[in-house]
């Protein structure tokens, strides 16, 4: 019980990815050249003027003319009603109604290959991906079209960053050979290289292949090294070097899992939870010192609004490994004295919000300290709430109402319109799905928490139960002879001898920056005595 590791998920790396959206370009926006489409009879004067006004670039003008086409009040062909619907999608996106157009893109879209827009709408998708969270369902919609149709010639400037979307919405669905294979066809030259291959390692994760995987991130981190720094490869880099201590830590290579995640610099966002996940590979390699100091590193104020409960009872477990049972114990006291009374403050927040919608509200709350919770509540289930993936669908949200306030703002000539009605009562409607879909999810992640803390309430439990026979003399006699082999394994370690470009300062009871991940904590064994 007390030697299983814990096990260590992408999750987090997935969901920094998820969070981040497409990448930046040179443009912040761009007109595509004009399609080529077979015409279906001639278009109504309402029709031409609505091209007219879109070509001169009076988009509101262009939306009311266009919207007449498609209520058929015209009498235009089904052909130029279609081309009224992608034409629409088109200049809602100039107006920066953003997720008007992608509503319209999508009636195109779901009447399929039959629309005869249906292709030409592929490369608006992937501008609005640059411009929606992908928890607008662009993916989805993207998901509709197969490989083949990635390589009109018309999709040149966008078929890499098509490769990646398509491949994406294959790793959510789970269809991870296809994913694999669109994820590789993205070029070292292209933007989307060091998203599209760290993809491709995660996806080998995904399906136990740790041997490619590794090649992959190891790719991507030479590629980096021979590239520009930009903000993008330098993001990728620190998360393949993340992956791949986690790809060598599920296959035991202990050494080597240690060697990534010192690679991790201070800087990186995943920079604690590295050195967290290093505890463990140091604790399997019976390095207690270092284990125990990335642990002292962990509960520094500088980091009060993270939170490493786990580090707690891998603290006992140490402890209790060296049969040092007074500290082992009072490393399960400290954890008794906060998490159990923080998993009861959550379960009162979820049983007293059990409306999705009412609980976007109050998640927001809790986000902008609002939300009277006391201190360390507050800083817990804030940290919970930062999670990538939820923080994506709080963004589509916020999108929604900028596009609501842009209705709000417009010329009363427009908003009196038939088109401003339907923009206006689409993205209401869309605004109270988005804020019931993050109410849930927010939901979802204090459930969570409150259930690993429960579990790790089990294991402290269990651990304590130990501790006790171990004071009493009563530890069962595989156990003593693990503890044995352990204080072994780590006799020397309780020396701290620094090398030449380190000295040795004894803690003072206060932190220092450039102290930080460099803690030892000097311990020796009392098994055996």
């Amino acid at each position: 019980m007390l030697r299983r590791p814990v096990l260590l998920t992408f999750a987090v790396t997935l969901l920094m990815l998820l969070a981040t959206g497409a990448v930046a370009q040179k443009k912040a926006d761009f007109e595509f050249a004009p399609e080529t489409i077979e015409k279906s009879g001639p278009p109504t004067k309402t029709m031409q003027k609505a091209l007219k006004l879109y070509e001169n670039k009076d988009y509101y003008s262009a939306s009311i003319e266009l919207h007449k086409v498609i209520e058929g009040e015209t009498g235009d062909s089904a052909g130029n009603k279609q081309r009224a619907e992608f034409w629409m999608g088109k200049t809602l996106y100039h107006l920066g109604f953003f997720s008007a157009a992608l509503s319209y893109f999508d009636k195109v879209v779901a009447t399929g290959a039959s629309h005869r827009y249906y292709n030409a709408t592929l490369k608006w998708l992937a501008s609005l991906s640059r411009k929606l969270p992908e928890s607008a369902g662009i993916l989805k919609k993207i998901g509709k079209y197969d490989r083949a149709q990635l390589e009109q010639p018309a999709l040149a400037k966008v078929r890499n960053e098509l490769f990646y979307l398509l491949g994406s919405y294959h790793y959510q669905t789970r269809n991870f050979k296809e994913a694999i294979s669109l994820f590789s066809s993205v070029p070292a030259d292209s933007p989307f290289y060091a998203r599209a291959k760290f993809m491709e390692g995660i996806t080998h994760v995904r399906t136990y292949h740790a041997k490619p995987a590794a090649a992959a991130f190891k790719q991507l981190l030479r590629t980096a090294a021979e590239a520009p720094d930009t903000a993008e490869i330098k993001r990728f880099e620190r998360l393949a070097k993340l992956s791949l201590a986690r790809v060598f830590y599920s296959v035991r290579q202990f050494q080597l899992s240690i060697k990534y995640y010192d690679l991790v610099p201070q800087s990186s966002p995943g920079w604690l939870q590295s050195l967290f996940e290093a505890s463990w590979a140091h604790f399997q390699r019976n390095n207690f010192s270092k284990a125990l100091g990335n642990i002292h590193t962990l509960n520094a104020p500088y980091f009060d609004s993270q939170f490493f409960p786990e580090s707690l009872i891998l603290k006992a477990v140490i402890y209790f490994q060296n049969c040092l049972y007074d500290t082992a114990a009072s490393s399960v006291n400290e954890f008794y004295a906060r998490y159990p009374a923080l998993k009861k403050e959550l379960a009162t927040i979820l049983k007293q919000h059990k409306d999705p919608a009412e609980f976007y509200d109050y998640a927001m709350k809790i986000k902008k300290g609002q939300a009277s919770l006391n201190p360390e509540v507050a800083r817990y289930a804030s940290s919970v709430l930062d999670d990538k993936t939820l923080q994506k669908t709080f963004e589509f949200v916020e999108e929604l109402e900028r596009e609501l306030k842009l209705v709000q703002d417009a010329d009363p000539a427009w908003k009196a319109t038939a088109i401003a009605g339907v923009v206006l009562t689409d993205l209401t409607l869309q605004k109270s799905l988005a804020q019931n879909v993050a109410g849930e999810l927010a939901q979802r992640r204090l459930k969570r928490l409150a259930d690993e803390l429960n579990e790790l309430q089990k294991q402290a439990i269990k651990v304590e139960y130990e501790i006790i026979k171990g004071q009493k003399g009563k530890i069962e006699a595989s156990l003593r002879k693990e503890q044995s082999i352990a204080a072994k394994k780590a006799r020397g370690t309780g020396r701290i001898t620094p090398d030449d470009e380190h000295h040795f300062w004894p803690f003072d009871g206060q932190y220092w920056r450039d102290e930080l991940g460099y803690y030892r904590v000097k311990i020796k064994s009392q098994c055996a005595r």
